[in-house]
Parts: C-alpha cells; structure tokens; sequence
C-alpha cells in the first residue's frame, strides 16, 4: 500500500521519482528500438531487391 503525499512538496518529489525512473526505462527502450531499426532495413533490402528482380523478370519477358 503506497503512502499518499500530503503537501504540494511530497507530491513534486514523488512526480520527480517517476520521472527519474522512467528517464532510466528509457535508456532501455531506445536501445531496443536502435536494435529493431537495423532489423527493419534489412527486411527493407529484402524486399527491395526481391522487387528489382520482379521487375528485372517482366521486363524479360516482354523484350526477350
């Protein structure tokens, strides 16, 4: 069970301990979403190529 703050400077300082520890979280967040970023343009090239090679094959086909 959480102690309620009573005056406005209890409540500044509880507000100023969740915004420290989401500061913390952060570092976490952005970490991973750096991670899924270097995922993402490999999927990226994956399909960037598999569609120059579609287009590479129609056009085959109606020149060759």
């Amino acid at each position: 069970m959480a102690i309620e703050p009573k005056t406005t400077r209890e409540h500044i300082l509880s507000l100023y301990g969740h915004i420290s520890g989401v500061k913390k979280n952060l570092k976490h967040v952005h970490e991973d979403v750096e991670n899924l970023g270097g995922k993402i343009d490999k999927i990226y090239w994956v399909l960037l190529t598999v569609a120059g090679t579609a287009v590479l094959f129609v056009l085959e086909r109606m020149f060759g």
